[in-house]
């Protein structure tokens, strides 16, 4: 027959010997109530003649639930083990689980070929839910994940007008109070260093940026902008085009802590001193700000509670979708989905770099 796999009977054709559609045959091996006891039993005959055996049986059997959650990062080995904010963030969501008793499965997704691979093992319902971080922009996979049924929730956001539920910090907040600590410090000549505008973060920070400029009475100034990548070496070769275009330039504010540190070894290798000669802000408050020389002023986010927030917010999805499958489906309103979208505070943390 079609659509048979390795000489399995599939549940087409179990819904065919039942006369009864494919969802029916579905509800009846999950257990769902919404089930005439007639189609169950005609269901079962047919899954009796045929010898039908769900893919997911050991899953139905343990109440429809995988007790497994993914944490999907679309970036490298190098970059997820070199920046302290994945680590903290897979701390918050790794405890948040083990005190749920539920399983983390981490996957690296850089491909489309990855993300194609991903999806295909979404829809075998491997998992229970899935939360994403590090998303950018023109990534389809929060809506993929969507259209498949299961609960999503995203560290960050894509956009303004993110329909996808997440658990943010204030990143236009942090480029604010960073500009405003750095006037207050006296300097005029502000640059900064950003993440890659593909990612809302970025231009979010770039946005809080230019606002506490305007602010202070700024005049914005074009040559003080840098892209970057939120890595080392990005805020290295952002720094090195800060000082060939703006050599004037008397503070940095750098979209994270490695990027900051990239900044620093730049100009220490200009002979410039910090903060003396260039005060530098950072965004994270990671290990790195602590440790650099002289210790680097950050905007702490809190990242480990962003990670036990979104898992939190994610473990809720499941259970609600869970009962409302129970109950025979429902919607959530608009007032449960603005909880849903959570942004937490920063805060500048002063040190010896400004």
């Amino acid at each position: 027959m079609s659509g048979r796999q390795n000489g399995r009977p599939t549940l087409e054709e179990v819904a065919a010997l039942a006369g009864v559609g494919r969802g029916t045959v579905s509800r009846v091996i999950n257990g769902s109530p919404r089930v005439s006891d007639q189609a169950r039993d005609a269901v079962a005959r047919a899954v009796a003649e045929l010898g039908y055996v769900p893919n997911q049986a050991a899953r139905a059997l343990a109440g429809n639930r995988t007790d497994a959650v993914a944490l999907v990062i679309p970036e490298t080995e190098a970059r997820l083990f070199s920046e302290p904010y994945f680590l903290d963030l897979i701390r918050g969501v790794s405890a948040e689980l083990a005190e749920a008793d539920k399983q983390l499965l981490l996957t690296l997704v850089r491909t489309e070929a990855e993300r194609q691979r991903f999806e295909n093992y979404l829809a075998a319902q491997r998992v229970d839910g899935v939360l994403l971080a590090s998303v950018h922009g023109d990534d389809p996979l929060p809506d993929r994940i969507a259209k498949l049924g299961l609960p999503v929730v995203m560290n960050g956001r894509r956009s303004e007008a993110e329909p996808v539920d997440y658990v943010d910090s204030d990143n236009i907040g942090a480029g604010r109070a960073a500009v405003a600590h750095l006037v207050a410090r006296g300097r005029g000549r502000i640059a900064t260093i950003s993440g890659p505008l593909d990612m809302y973060v970025a231009r979010a920070r770039l946005g809080g940026y230019r606002a506490g400029l305007a602010e202070a009475g700024i005049a914005p100034d074009e040559s003080l902008v840098a892209t970057a990548d939120f890595t080392e070496e990005g805020g290295r070769l952002a720094m090195r085009e800060l000082l060939e275009r703006a050599p004037g330039l008397d503070a940095v504010f750098a979209a994270s802590d490695v990027m900051a540190a990239g900044a620093r070894g730049v100009l220490r290798e200009a002979g410039r001193r910090v903060p003396e000669d260039v005060a530098l802000v950072g965004v994270d408050d990671s290990t790195v700000a602590r440790l650099m020389d002289p210790p680097l002023t950050s905007v702490r986010q809190p990242i480990e509670e962003m990670g036990r927030t979104m898992t939190r917010l994610l473990l809720q999805k499941i259970a609600e979708m869970s009962g409302a499958e129970q109950r025979g489906g429902s919607a959530a309103s608009e007032e449960e989905d603005e909880e849903q979208r959570r942004v937490l505070p920063t805060e500048l943390i002063v040190r010896d770099s400004s």
